[in-house]
């Protein structure tokens, strides 16, 4: 609780309290109130960072939850429990993996003279190469594609987790009176996984709403802002631009609006009974 207080409360507290400010990191700064969560809605830099990062969190927070669920579910057909894991683990291996080594190898992989992507794509026939990361139609949708190769593995093994944890009679019954694979998934197995659904569905979306260092390292927010976000925004004003308490604006709005996010999925997902 004390570590909990020092490292998460106070610096809460503490980012509320600068966003009253005209903070620039020199002492005495100047009062201003209401002002920079003014300012925030009039930006229209801010404004764009909010839409590419609600479009970001709702892209990837689906994909992620779709794939993982529909990979979890063929990784647990499997019979052999030694195989099942081993592909566990293969596919949690690049949730360990540093995210700054993995934005490189993408990087180089995106890449439109050299990478692989391309390569291989010319070799289908394509005309010609693509600036994936350096086009406005394309840089975002490469973003999530880096985001959900790390993260699929760590939804995979709780969504897994659950699967283990449905009793086994439900889905006997089920298939005793003639139930298909598809009719006992997602009347069954489905219904079921609601805690661990909503469990993943409230960590994937605060995790992806502060999705930072992909873009940082790959894109750094262009091209025209196209993957500008609010955690890249708020890094810019706070250290480049100095401008602490504006910057302190942008994350207590993106703390309120992950806060209202995760409500509602408590809400939506809440469940009153027990197996």
């Amino acid at each position: 609780m004390i570590l909990f207080f020092v490292f998460s409360v106070i610096p809460i507290i503490y980012s509320v309290v600068m966003s009253l400010f005209n903070y620039n990191g020199f002492p005495h700064p100047p009062f201003v109130g209401i002002k920079n969560y003014v300012m925030l809605f009039h930006d229209s830099e801010f404004l764009g960072a909010l839409k590419n990062t609600v479009f970001f969190v709702v892209i990837a927070v689906v994909l992620n939850i779709c794939i993982a669920t529909f990979l979890a579910v063929l990784v647990k057909s499997l019979k052999k429990t030694k195989l099942r894991g081993f592909f566990r683990g293969w596919f949690f291996l690049p949730a360990v993996v540093p995210m700054v080594a993995v934005c490189y190898v993408w990087l180089i992989m995106f890449d439109p003279a050299n990478g692989i992507i391309n390569q291989v794509l010319m070799l289908l026939g394509m005309g010609s190469p693509v600036n994936w990361l350096n086009d406005t139609r394309t840089a975002l949708m490469c973003i999530v594609v880096v985001t959900l190769w790390c993260d699929l593995g760590y939804n995979l093994v709780i969504i897994m987790a659950g699967l283990d944890s449905i009793p086994a009679t439900f889905l006997e019954a089920a298939q005793i009176d003639g139930a298909n694979s598809v009719y006992r998934f997602f009347k069954i197995t489905l219904p079921l996984m609601a805690r661990n659904m909503m469990f993943v569905g409230i960590m994937t979306s605060i995790s992806y709403f502060q999705v930072f260092a992909q873009v940082q390292i790959m894109t750094q927010g262009g091209p025209d802002n196209g993957t500008n976000v609010i955690g890249l925004n708020i890094y810019n004003y706070a250290f480049r631009y100095s401008q602490m308490g504006y910057a302190s604006a942008m994350a207590v709005v993106m703390l309120g609006i992950i806060l209202v996010i995760s409500l509602v999925q408590l809400k939506l997902g809440k469940t009153d009974w027990e197996y």
